[in-house]
């Protein structure tokens, strides 16, 4: 993480690590990134770079505050986190405090991405309406333990293989229901034949057959991002 900035913080008493990247001018928004279910990723570091490329001041947030050695060991410590709706949901809400309280972020515009657990935790930002102006989430699950109870003032863009099968068809129809019940402004790009984790080369090492890389999912659900941002992020 040579290039990225540590930046610390806490939930609660649970101390917590976020990485910056800093773009090279003046930032167009600030962006908080969620990583997977096992934390941060070298996946998950490029995409902060990526950002910071294009102009944006990006930080990853931690989701448990401790190394994770694996996949197989990130996942009790993602059942502890989300058993509780208002646990899970104040993790994240430190990890966005942190990034709009941090000095480079000041008077900057608020989004965030998330890609599997981060997919559904930008989710549960958005039902939970805090102050962003867009949510993207990549293969993120589409369930929740309490389902938006408010609009939510940003723009939400969901980009999903419909071939995972951690997010199947009725979970998809369910999300629409409940985003169009609020009034929420949706965007849904759903990939033909795309499985979980779609975004990272490293996925089809994983042996998992619901997981595998897709090069056109991942560069389509990339350009559509960039698109929305720019439309707002002027």
């Amino acid at each position: 993480m040579s290039t990225l900035e540590r930046v610390d913080y806490s939930d609660r008493g649970t101390a917590l690590t976020g990485w910056l990247a800093r773009p090279a001018g003046a930032p167009r928004a600030a962006v908080l990134v969620f990583p997977t279910i096992a934390n941060v990723l070298p996946a998950i570091e490029r995409r902060a770079g990526l950002l910071a490329e294009r102009g944006y001041l990006a930080m990853i947030a931690d989701f448990y505050g401790q190394p994770v050695a694996s996949f197989e060991a990130s996942r009790p410590l993602a059942e502890a986190l989300r058993g509780d709706v208002d646990h899970y949901r104040a993790r994240l809400l430190a990890g966005l405090e942190a990034l709009r309280g941090h000095p480079s972020a000041a008077g900057l515009p608020l989004a965030a991405i998330g890609y599997c657990m981060g997919g559904q935790a930008v989710l549960e930002l958005a039902r939970e309406g805090a102050p962003l102006a867009a949510v993207v989430s990549y293969h993120g699950l589409l369930n929740t333990d309490r389902l938006a109870g408010r609009r939510f003032g940003g723009r939400i863009l969901v980009c999903h293989g419909d071939a995972d099968p951690m997010a199947p068809r009725d979970q998809v129809l369910a999300f629409w229901e409940e985003m169009d019940a609020v009034g929420n402004q949706w965007h849904f790009h759903s990939y033909s034949g795309v499985k979980h984790g779609f975004t990272d080369p490293a996925s089809d090492a994983r042996g998992i057959a619901a997981v595998a890389y897709d090069t056109s999912a991942d560069r389509q659900s990339w350009a559509a991002t960039m698109a929305l941002f720019d439309e707002l992020f002027v």
